[in-house]
Protein backbone atom coordinates (compact mmCIF):
# COMPACT_ATOMS: atom_id res chain seq x y z
CA UNK A 1 0.00 0.00 0.00
CA UNK A 2 1.25 3.49 -0.84
CA UNK A 3 0.56 6.60 1.20
CA UNK A 4 0.65 10.29 0.38
CA UNK A 5 4.30 11.40 0.65
CA UNK A 6 5.46 13.86 3.30
CA UNK A 7 6.53 16.97 1.39
CA UNK A 8 5.69 19.81 3.81
CA UNK A 9 6.94 20.57 7.31
CA UNK A 10 5.91 23.08 9.96
CA UNK A 11 8.48 24.78 12.17
CA UNK A 12 6.84 26.52 15.17
CA UNK A 13 9.39 29.26 15.94
CA UNK A 14 7.33 31.98 17.64
CA UNK A 15 8.47 31.16 21.20
CA UNK A 16 10.21 33.77 23.36
CA UNK A 17 13.07 31.60 24.61
CA UNK A 18 12.84 32.93 28.17
CA UNK A 19 15.19 30.25 29.55
CA UNK A 20 18.03 31.88 27.61
CA UNK A 21 17.45 35.47 28.65
CA UNK A 22 19.06 37.94 28.40
CA UNK A 23 20.59 36.81 25.08
CA UNK A 24 17.17 35.96 23.58
CA UNK A 25 15.92 39.48 24.23
CA UNK A 26 17.40 40.45 20.86
CA UNK A 27 18.25 37.10 19.24
CA UNK A 28 15.68 34.38 18.47
CA UNK A 29 16.45 31.24 20.47
CA UNK A 30 16.39 29.28 17.19
CA UNK A 31 19.45 31.29 16.10
CA UNK A 32 21.58 30.14 19.04
CA UNK A 33 24.58 28.35 17.50
CA UNK A 34 25.75 24.80 17.87
CA UNK A 35 29.40 25.27 16.89
CA UNK A 36 28.90 27.41 13.76
CA UNK A 37 25.32 26.76 12.65
CA UNK A 38 22.12 27.96 14.34
CA UNK A 39 19.69 25.47 15.85
CA UNK A 40 17.11 26.12 13.16
CA UNK A 41 19.52 25.23 10.37
CA UNK A 42 20.12 21.77 11.81
CA UNK A 43 16.36 21.16 11.79
CA UNK A 44 15.91 22.50 8.25
CA UNK A 45 18.76 20.34 6.95
CA UNK A 46 17.18 17.34 8.68
CA UNK A 47 13.89 18.08 6.91
CA UNK A 48 15.53 18.44 3.52
CA UNK A 49 17.40 15.16 4.01
CA UNK A 50 14.03 13.49 4.66
CA UNK A 51 12.60 14.69 1.35
CA UNK A 52 10.72 17.78 2.54
CA UNK A 53 10.13 20.28 -0.29
CA UNK A 54 8.38 23.12 1.54
CA UNK A 55 8.90 24.37 5.07
CA UNK A 56 6.50 26.67 6.89
CA UNK A 57 7.93 28.86 9.61
CA UNK A 58 5.27 29.93 12.12
CA UNK A 59 6.90 33.06 13.49
CA UNK A 60 6.17 35.90 15.90
CA UNK A 61 7.60 39.29 16.77
CA UNK A 62 11.38 39.61 16.91
CA UNK A 63 12.14 36.80 14.45
CA UNK A 64 13.62 38.91 11.62
CA UNK A 65 17.09 37.40 12.14
CA UNK A 66 15.67 33.94 11.44
CA UNK A 67 14.07 35.11 8.20
CA UNK A 68 17.27 36.89 7.15
CA UNK A 69 19.27 33.71 7.73
CA UNK A 70 17.27 31.87 5.07
CA UNK A 71 17.42 34.74 2.60
CA UNK A 72 20.19 35.49 0.11
CA UNK A 73 22.89 37.97 1.14
CA UNK A 74 24.36 39.01 -2.18
CA UNK A 75 26.81 41.48 -0.65
CA UNK A 76 28.25 38.81 1.66
CA UNK A 77 28.38 36.26 -1.15
CA UNK A 78 30.21 38.74 -3.41
CA UNK A 79 32.74 39.53 -0.67
CA UNK A 80 33.43 35.85 0.01
CA UNK A 81 33.80 35.12 -3.69
CA UNK A 82 36.18 38.04 -4.25
CA UNK A 83 38.34 36.89 -1.32
CA UNK A 84 38.47 33.31 -2.56
CA UNK A 85 36.66 31.82 0.45
CA UNK A 86 35.01 29.07 -1.56
CA UNK A 87 34.36 26.69 1.36
CA UNK A 88 32.38 29.24 3.36
CA UNK A 89 30.58 30.43 0.23
CA UNK A 90 29.62 26.83 -0.55
CA UNK A 91 28.11 26.40 2.91
CA UNK A 92 25.93 29.47 2.37
CA UNK A 93 24.84 28.43 -1.10
CA UNK A 94 23.83 24.98 0.20
CA UNK A 95 21.02 26.68 2.13
CA UNK A 96 19.30 27.45 -1.16
CA UNK A 97 20.71 24.98 -3.68
CA UNK A 98 17.97 22.34 -3.71
CA UNK A 99 15.74 22.80 -6.74
CA UNK A 100 12.07 23.30 -5.89
CA UNK A 101 12.70 23.84 -2.16
CA UNK A 102 10.39 26.54 -0.80
CA UNK A 103 10.26 28.54 2.42
CA UNK A 104 6.97 30.09 3.58
CA UNK A 105 6.29 32.30 6.60
CA UNK A 106 3.12 32.85 8.59
CA UNK A 107 2.56 34.61 11.91
CA UNK A 108 1.22 33.39 15.22
CA UNK A 109 -0.46 36.52 16.53
CA UNK A 110 -0.76 35.30 20.13
CA UNK A 111 1.35 32.82 22.12
CA UNK A 112 -1.48 30.32 22.64
CA UNK A 113 0.54 27.11 22.60
CA UNK A 114 2.11 24.58 20.25
CA UNK A 115 -1.26 23.36 18.96
CA UNK A 116 -2.25 26.89 18.07
CA UNK A 117 1.07 27.46 16.26
CA UNK A 118 0.60 24.33 14.15
CA UNK A 119 -2.98 25.36 13.38
CA UNK A 120 -1.73 28.69 12.02
CA UNK A 121 -0.26 26.79 9.05
CA UNK A 122 -3.46 24.94 8.14
CA UNK A 123 -4.21 26.92 4.97
CA UNK A 124 -0.68 26.37 3.66
CA UNK A 125 -0.60 22.64 4.39
CA UNK A 126 -4.06 21.98 2.95
CA UNK A 127 -5.16 18.33 2.82
CA UNK A 128 -1.68 16.78 2.83
CA UNK A 129 0.06 14.87 5.60
CA UNK A 130 2.90 16.89 7.06
CA UNK A 131 5.78 16.92 9.52
CA UNK A 132 6.33 19.14 12.56
CA UNK A 133 9.86 19.81 13.80
CA UNK A 134 10.73 21.57 17.05
CA UNK A 135 14.10 23.27 16.60
CA UNK A 136 14.85 22.95 20.34
CA UNK A 137 15.33 19.22 19.82
CA UNK A 138 18.54 18.43 17.96
CA UNK A 139 19.51 14.88 16.99
CA UNK A 140 22.94 13.43 16.32
CA UNK A 141 23.17 10.08 14.60
CA UNK A 142 24.04 8.25 11.39
CA UNK A 143 20.60 9.00 9.95
CA UNK A 144 18.37 12.00 10.59
CA UNK A 145 15.42 11.65 12.94
CA UNK A 146 12.77 12.71 10.41
CA UNK A 147 14.27 10.52 7.71
CA UNK A 148 13.93 7.51 10.01
CA UNK A 149 10.30 8.47 10.64
CA UNK A 150 9.52 8.91 6.93
CA UNK A 151 10.91 5.45 6.21
CA UNK A 152 8.56 3.98 8.81
CA UNK A 153 5.63 6.11 7.57
CA UNK A 154 6.07 4.69 4.06
CA UNK A 155 5.25 1.28 5.56
CA UNK A 156 2.61 2.18 8.16
CA UNK A 157 0.96 5.43 7.03
CA UNK A 158 -1.13 7.20 9.65
CA UNK A 159 0.43 9.38 12.34
CA UNK A 160 3.91 9.03 13.80
CA UNK A 161 5.80 10.62 16.67
CA UNK A 162 9.44 10.28 17.62
CA UNK A 163 9.97 8.81 21.07
CA UNK A 164 12.64 8.19 23.67
CA UNK A 165 12.76 6.55 27.06
CA UNK A 166 13.26 8.96 29.96
CA UNK A 167 13.89 8.37 33.68
CA UNK A 168 10.64 7.95 35.60
CA UNK A 169 11.37 11.07 37.67
CA UNK A 170 11.47 13.14 34.45
CA UNK A 171 8.04 12.24 33.05
CA UNK A 172 6.59 15.55 34.27
CA UNK A 173 8.76 17.31 31.66
CA UNK A 174 7.32 15.56 28.60
CA UNK A 175 4.28 14.26 26.79
CA UNK A 176 4.17 10.57 27.79
CA UNK A 177 2.84 7.74 25.63
CA UNK A 178 0.37 5.09 26.77
CA UNK A 179 1.83 2.18 24.80
CA UNK A 180 0.01 -0.53 22.91
CA UNK A 181 1.69 -3.37 21.03
CA UNK A 182 5.41 -2.97 20.38
CA UNK A 183 7.19 -4.46 17.37
CA UNK A 184 10.89 -3.70 17.30
CA UNK A 185 11.29 0.07 17.54
CA UNK A 186 7.66 0.79 16.65
CA UNK A 187 5.00 1.08 19.36
CA UNK A 188 1.27 1.58 18.90
CA UNK A 189 0.12 4.75 20.65
CA UNK A 190 -2.96 4.01 22.76
CA UNK A 191 -2.97 7.38 24.51
CA UNK A 192 -0.97 10.49 25.41
CA UNK A 193 -0.65 12.36 28.69
CA UNK A 194 0.90 15.81 28.89
CA UNK A 195 3.60 16.06 31.60
CA UNK A 196 2.23 13.53 34.12
CA UNK A 197 3.64 13.16 37.62
CA UNK A 198 5.80 10.00 37.85
CA UNK A 199 3.18 8.08 39.84
CA UNK A 200 0.60 8.79 37.09
CA UNK A 201 2.83 8.11 34.07
CA UNK A 202 1.66 5.16 31.91
CA UNK A 203 5.22 4.54 30.67
CA UNK A 204 8.65 6.13 30.38
CA UNK A 205 8.21 6.61 26.62
CA UNK A 206 8.29 10.35 25.90
CA UNK A 207 7.53 12.40 22.79
CA UNK A 208 10.75 13.95 21.48
CA UNK A 209 9.99 16.84 19.15
CA UNK A 210 9.22 15.29 15.74
CA UNK A 211 5.78 14.48 14.36
CA UNK A 212 4.20 13.20 11.15
CA UNK A 213 0.49 14.06 11.20
CA UNK A 214 -2.55 13.70 9.00
CA UNK A 215 -4.38 16.91 7.98
CA UNK A 216 -7.50 15.86 9.93
CA UNK A 217 -5.78 17.22 13.03
CA UNK A 218 -6.55 20.78 11.90
CA UNK A 219 -10.27 20.39 12.54
CA UNK A 220 -9.54 19.52 16.17
CA UNK A 221 -7.06 22.37 16.55
CA UNK A 222 -9.61 24.78 15.06
CA UNK A 223 -11.92 24.15 18.02
CA UNK A 224 -9.51 26.19 20.15
CA UNK A 225 -9.95 23.99 23.21
CA UNK A 226 -7.43 24.90 25.89
CA UNK A 227 -5.59 22.29 27.90
CA UNK A 228 -2.58 22.26 30.21
CA UNK A 229 -1.27 25.73 31.03
CA UNK A 230 -4.33 27.35 29.47
CA UNK A 231 -2.87 26.73 25.99
CA UNK A 232 -4.07 24.92 22.88
CA UNK A 233 -2.07 21.72 23.18
CA UNK A 234 -1.00 19.66 20.18
CA UNK A 235 -1.13 16.60 22.44
CA UNK A 236 -4.88 17.08 23.02
CA UNK A 237 -5.58 17.22 19.29
CA UNK A 238 -3.44 14.13 18.68
CA UNK A 239 -5.56 12.27 21.21
CA UNK A 240 -8.53 12.83 18.92
CA UNK A 241 -6.59 11.29 16.02
CA UNK A 242 -5.77 8.13 17.95
CA UNK A 243 -9.37 6.95 17.92
CA UNK A 244 -10.06 6.80 14.13
CA UNK A 245 -6.49 6.63 12.75
CA UNK A 246 -3.33 4.58 13.03
CA UNK A 247 -0.91 6.14 15.46
CA UNK A 248 2.62 4.91 16.17
CA UNK A 249 5.72 6.00 18.03
CA UNK A 250 9.20 5.18 16.83
CA UNK A 251 12.30 5.01 18.99
CA UNK A 252 14.95 6.96 17.15
CA UNK A 253 18.51 5.73 16.59
CA UNK A 254 20.78 8.54 17.73
CA UNK A 255 21.14 11.00 20.57
CA UNK A 256 18.66 13.78 21.23
CA UNK A 257 19.75 17.04 22.82
CA UNK A 258 17.23 19.30 24.56
CA UNK A 259 18.56 22.64 23.39
CA UNK A 260 15.64 24.42 25.00
CA UNK A 261 17.64 24.10 28.22
CA UNK A 262 21.03 25.68 28.84
CA UNK A 263 22.72 22.45 29.89
CA UNK A 264 21.30 20.58 26.88
CA UNK A 265 22.54 23.30 24.53
CA UNK A 266 26.00 23.22 26.10
CA UNK A 267 26.11 19.43 25.82
CA UNK A 268 25.15 19.62 22.13
CA UNK A 269 28.00 22.04 21.46
CA UNK A 270 30.45 19.65 23.08
CA UNK A 271 29.11 16.60 21.23
CA UNK A 272 29.01 18.26 17.80
CA UNK A 273 32.49 19.74 18.32
CA UNK A 274 33.88 16.31 19.14
CA UNK A 275 32.27 15.03 15.94
CA UNK A 276 34.09 17.57 13.78
CA UNK A 277 37.48 16.32 12.55
CA UNK A 278 39.04 19.79 12.57
CA UNK A 279 37.84 20.55 16.11
CA UNK A 280 37.80 17.32 18.09
CA UNK A 281 41.44 17.28 19.26
CA UNK A 282 41.37 20.90 20.43
CA UNK A 283 38.01 20.27 22.11
CA UNK A 284 39.42 17.27 23.98
CA UNK A 285 42.33 19.38 25.22
CA UNK A 286 39.95 22.08 26.42
CA UNK A 287 37.79 19.56 28.28
CA UNK A 288 40.82 18.08 30.03
CA UNK A 289 41.95 21.59 30.93
CA UNK A 290 38.76 22.44 32.76
CA UNK A 291 37.86 19.10 34.33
Amino acid sequence: MSFKPIKKAIFPVAGLGTRFLPVTKSIPKEMLPIVDKPLIQYAVEEARDAGIEEIVFVTGRGKAALEDHFDRSYELEYTLKSRGKKDVLGDLENLFSKDGFRVTYTRQGEPLGLGHAVGCAASIIGDEPFAVLLADDVFLGKKGCLRQMVEVYEKTGGNLISAMEVPLEHTSRYGIITPGRTTGKITEVAGLIEKPDPEMAPSRLAVSGRYILQPEIFKYLAKGSKGAGGEIQLTDAMLELIKPHQFHAIKIDGHRFDCGSRIGWLEANIAFSLGREELKNDMKRLLHKYI
